[in-house]
């Protein structure tokens, strides 16, 4: 007898995306010199289609 895979638990909720977004959005401002700084607007904006 086959069981099902249980499935995975969220482990953040929609709430915690928004305040991910918010710390994300100041730490783009502090590296904005830094060539990683395009990596952090990147996830800024994955984060934000995730909590909308």
């Amino acid at each position: 007898m086959q069981t099902e895979p249980q499935r995975s638990r969220a482990v953040f909720s929609t709430e915690d995306f928004a305040l991910m977004k918010e710390a994300v959005a100041e730490h783009v401002k502090r590296v904005a010199d830094d060539p990683r700084s395009v990596k952090f607007a990147h996830l800024y904006h994955r984060l934000g289609r995730i909590a909308s």
